[in-house]
């Protein structure tokens, strides 16, 4: 059973994931994928007496009633014609013509990019508690993790992931796009949402961050078993936790971290590690064991919001990325996403088809061809930076 967590626990309860939102089967709907995108209409542009009334609806109970004549006087000047209100109909009326959906850019910027609080507890997903009992096995349950987002995105690129419906309308799949290969840039006063094309992931262990490339020479994605020689590579190199945990530094409220970020930046080693964690299809968090004495429930839930604190996991993250797979020690796996990308419902519906191509039979593949060495990124701390980072810890636990 899945659970998501946002802020809170929430049980999805007996329902399956997949049965809240139900992809086509195919046996009943031949060909049905991606490509029906063209077949959905366009967000209508309401008429502007109608968002007016709208609008009065809404102060009516917030303000006293001088205060509404006033404005209900305001919007009435608004309305003239030929005045600000019908110009600004006409522009997004354009607007909408020639864009798929006119509200989307708004509803990113005012809901997500010019907010300035922290990304800390915006969303993640709790998978059960996977059954593995030694380092070898949580290293292969995350290489059967990637190769399932691999073939998602693999069925994303070409169009071929069966589309959703609800209460029998088509449902839009554009937002399976944007949650893979995409990043939060911090800045200043706003956010912006980058989206790359890039072919590897970044693993992280013990706040280390590694690039791994993920499709071998011919093109073909790397199977379960180079990513367990890979995955094991990356866990040797980083054994000892002897570097500053940059990672930490991405959880600071956005004003901090906007600022914090220019700084990094200005080095040309650092800028060159960050632009290959933004860049990556997705991280891959390889997390040590939380708290024992905690139940499953609590330390699933620190884990996949905040990773439980610095001197946990906290420091194991990337939280600007479009999606963290988190795979604990300790059997806790999941997801951390932001609401920038995709609804909760499309994440929950997303994590549920992941499990179900882990349990797909996987190919072997023979003979297997050499595999480069995952390239460790490193970071030049100042000690500026470092205060930042012991900052960001201190905010982590108030």
């Amino acid at each position: 059973m899945l659970r998501i967590c946002s802020r809170a626990l929430v049980k999805v309860g007996m329902v399956k994931p997949w049965q809240l939102v139900k992809p086509v089967s195919s046996t009943l709907v031949a060909g049905r994928n991606m490509s029906q995108q063209k077949e959905l209409p366009k967000m209508p542009v309401p008429p502007l007496q109608q968002t007016c009334e709208l609008y009065l609806s809404y102060v009516e109970p917030m303000v006293e009633p001088d205060e509404l004549r006033r404005t209900k006087e305001l919007v009435e000047v608004f309305l003239k014609a030929g005045g600000v209100g019908e110009r600004l109909q006409r522009g997004l009326e354009r607007k909408a013509d020639n864009t798929e959906n006119w509200l989307s850019d708004f509803y990113v910027d005012a809901d997500n990019l010019i907010k300035r609080t922290s990304l800390l507890n915006w969303s993640g997903v709790i998978f059960p508690r996977m059954d593995f009992r030694d380092k070898k096995g949580q290293l292969r349950c995350a290489a059967q993790l990637i190769t399932a987002v691999l073939e998602m995105k693999t069925m994303i690129d070409n169009g071929t992931l069966p589309v959703e419906y609800i209460r029998g309308k088509l449902l839009c799949m554009k937002q399976y796009e944007r949650i893979l290969s995409s990043c939060i840039v911090p800045g200043v006063e706003k956010d912006s949402l980058e989206f790359y094309a890039e072919k590897h992931i970044t693993v992280v262990h013990n706040s280390q961050f590694f690039v791994l490339d993920m499709y071998n020479s011919d093109g073909t994605p790397l199977t379960v078993d180079q990513l367990c020689v890979q995955l094991e590579r990356i866990c040797n190199a980083s054994l000892e936790n002897n570097t500053e945990p940059i990672g930490i530094l991405a959880t600071e409220h956005r004003d901090i971290w906007g600022k914090t970020y220019i700084d990094l930046i200005k080095d040309k080693t650092n800028k060159e590690s960050v632009l290959a964690i933004q860049s990556s299809i997705f991280t891959v968090c390889l997390d040590g064991a939380m708290p024992p004495g905690e139940t499953f429930d609590n330390n699933a839930t620190d884990s996949m919001l905040h990773g439980g604190g610095s001197q946990w996991n906290s420091g194991n993250r990337w939280f600007d990325k479009g999606l963290q797979i988190i795979i604990g020690e300790d059997g806790l796996c999941g997801t951390n996403t932001s609401n920038v990308n995709a609804d909760g419902v499309v994440i929950v519906e997303m994590c549920a088809r992941l499990l179900h191509l882990m349990k797909k039979p996987q190919v072997m593949q023979s003979p297997l061809e050499p595999l480069p060495e995952p390239q460790r990124l490193h970071f030049n701390i100042t000690p500026e930076l470092k205060k930042d980072i012991e900052e960001a810890k201190r905010h982590l636990h108030m």
